[in-house]
């Protein structure tokens, strides 16, 4: 097809194409270059050429990324800071609300992630609450990045937290209440004295964060639109190429994934230190 057939911006997105690289509806061919944006991380030539292959996106000259999240590298740090502040302000303060507050770090686990993405919509939505406001101010969420994120967020940030809290309650603030008498200041006191003997529990709580980013489905699928080389994730094209009965597409993309989901795994066991000797 012509240029005048790529995906524009505010296109709605088309459901019933698959990357067999044929609209499934007419039988025309696609845009092979359209296919290869699937999803944020580039994952290494060595995997990317046979995975191609697989999925059936573009033959050897053209490029395949998958579209894992929206920013790997951002949506990792805003969940480890996020964790880690909730983990600090509930073993390291007092506070009314401080129940509260533990419940809501849990709250994730007990709602389903569609219900998370269905009030999102009825924050951001063109209709939400905040819907008007930020229409007038051209700002998007749903539908666009920026909810995919708040969704992410939502449904991983506990796994830091959960990791970290046990932790420092049973290293406990001798250490750091003797820093503070010899001069250290609070940050000096945190980089070099609390942040070391949390530095596994933080990493491990990354590691589970980052495997339930990467399998995340429903209040993606809510908030995201599925908009094709614009909101669509890695498992929104698992679930829509199996729908297309385009079983190839699907599992190549799924193999990534769990490709993507070991390697990290058997990294984080392998450079973990054995007992005693951290």
């Amino acid at each position: 097809q012509g240029p005048e057939s790529r995906f524009q911006p505010g296109d709605r997105p088309q459901r019933g194409v698959g990357l067999s690289g044929r609209d499934q509806r007419d039988g025309h061919p696609r845009d092979t270059g359209q296919l290869a944006d699937l999803g944020v991380a580039p994952i290494t030539d060595g995997l990317l050429q046979p995975a191609g292959e697989v999925l059936g996106v573009g033959g050897g000259d053209v490029p395949v990324q998958l579209r894992l999240w929206p920013d790997p590298r951002a949506d990792v740090v805003d969940r480890a800071l996020l964790g880690l502040a909730a983990a600090w302000t509930v073993t390291k303060f007092e506070f009314q609300g401080k129940t509260l507050l533990m419940a809501l770090i849990d709250l994730p686990f007990s709602v389903s992630p569609v219900v998370a993405g269905l009030v999102y919509v009825l924050l951001f939505g063109a209709q939400g609450l905040f819907g008007y406001w930020l229409d007038a101010h051209n700002i998007k969420i749903i539908f666009a990045v920026p909810g995919i994120v708040l969704a992410t967020i939502f449904v991983s940030v506990p796994f830091v937290a959960r990791e970290v809290v046990p932790t420092l309650r049973e290293i406990g603030d001798d250490q750091e209440q003797a820093a503070r008498t010899l001069g250290a200041s609070g940050w000096q006191t945190f980089w070099r004295i609390t942040l070391p003997s949390i530095r596994w529990a933080v990493i491990y709580g990354v590691v589970l964060t980052t495997a339930r980013c990467l399998g995340e489905f429903g209040a993606v699928a809510v908030v995201s639109g599925s908009i094709q080389g614009k909101t669509e994730t890695a498992t929104l094209r698992v679930d829509e190429e199996y729908q297309n009965l385009n079983y190839a597409g699907a599992y190549g993309i799924s193999l990534v994934l769990a490709a993507i989901a070991v390697l990290v795994l058997i990294t984080m066991t392998v450079s973990r230190p054995k007992e005693g000797s951290a």
